[in-house]
């Protein structure tokens, strides 16, 4: 059964009640929604993040902790299957996105779309992969990024707009999102992070896109929505990072704490949230997002996704993936970012 979340009875404050509680509850006398209920029954078996339910938060953490929560082929898919089975749990009032480790995520895995040319994950059998023959195929993938074969487009873009999509349920989640960053929210990171309805981090967080330098531009397109024009192209142009007081102070984060005070700050804003009904929830987000839409969102992603996979394949584009084979890609990147003086998190510490 479902359990009664509030101990208030008195009719005045029903409307702090939510969804399951009361015996005139639409959800009177249901079951507890588990993995059967949505979905396939392998919800349970996250490769890349862990899922939870505490009260009325529904909690996703990226939990790859040990490779920077950096971004696999499953990363997408999995976070999009998690936020349905929140849309879908009504105990649920709020989603928070977080990352296990030194930071929220450093994004795509270096070994799979560097080293290896967008081969498989070491360890991963190209043959038994999930993806296996679909347009996600990691050896499909690996053939169209050959320097001396022919490219296409629509296959890169068939790829890189599903990631886009998954990554995107936070935005178009019935229910708030919250994104919680420390350490690091850089490159596909924060396509992650500025889908989310509300952005909270540690002060010293580096946030930022440093491939518009080469090999990428931020497919999900969401810079200018969460900054503007001008501050966007600010940091686009140079491919410098705010730190996360930086970014509250900007207003890409609502807010910006100590990292000692971010779990706490994080617990208050969720509560808050939470103590909302949904219905309310629901209905001031989809009036809010009305502007996002008005405004182009997802034509600014499909523009933005098309032009990340034509930076993989231009002269310069080829020459780096190039070199990241030869000298690992971690050098790459440092080669690419030690004349702008913020390799890694020195120019926050």
């Amino acid at each position: 059964m479902l359990e009664n979340t509030t101990t208030d009875t008195d009719a005045s404050a029903a409307w702090r009640a939510g969804w399951t509680d009361g015996d005139d509850s639409l959800f009177a006398a249901r079951p507890t929604p588990t993995h059967d209920h949505c979905h396939d029954n392998d919800r349970n078996r996250y490769r890349t993040l862990t899922y939870e339910v505490t009260g009325r938060i529904a909690r996703i953490i990226f939990n790859r902790p040990e490779q920077g929560n950096s971004i696999t082929w499953d990363t997408p898919t999995e976070l999009a299957g998690a936020v349905e089975r929140a849309d879908l749990d009504p105990r649920v009032h709020v989603i928070v996105v977080s990352g296990r480790g030194k930071g929220f995520c450093g994004g795509y895995d270096l070994s799979t779309f560097g080293e290896n040319g967008f081969g498989p994950e070491r360890g991963v059998d190209p043959d038994t992969h999930p993806a296996a023959g679909t347009v996600l195929d990691p050896v499909v993938q690996a053939r169209n990024h050959t320097p001396d074969t022919t490219w296409d487009p629509m296959l890169d873009y068939a790829m890189m707009s599903r990631f886009n999509r998954g990554f995107a349920s936070l935005l178009h989640a019935n229910k708030p999102t919250v994104a919680k960053l420390h350490g690091f929210a850089v490159a596909g990171g924060t396509d992650i992070a500025l889908y989310a309805d509300q952005i909270i981090c540690a002060d010293d967080t580096k946030i930022g896109y440093p491939p518009t330098r080469v090999w990428g531009i931020p497919a999900a397109g969401m810079w200018a929505h969460r900054l503007g024009d001008q501050r966007a192209k600010r940091l686009l142009l140079t491919g410098d990072c705010l730190s996360g007081a930086q970014a509250a102070d900007w207003g890409l984060a609502v807010e910006s704490v100590p990292t000692a005070e971010l779990d706490q700050r994080t617990e208050d804003l969720l509560e808050r949230i939470a103590a909302m009904p949904i219905n309310q929830l629901m209905m001031v987000k989809l009036a809010l997002n009305s502007s996002l839409v008005t405004q182009g969102v997802a034509n600014s992603t499909m523009i933005s996704t098309v032009f990340d996979g034509i930076s993989r394949h231009t002269r310069e584009g080829y020459a780096f993936q190039q070199h990241a084979t030869t000298a690992g890609f971690r050098d790459a990147v440092r080669e690419r970012d030690e004349p702008f003086g913020d390799y890694k998190r020195t120019q926050f510490q």
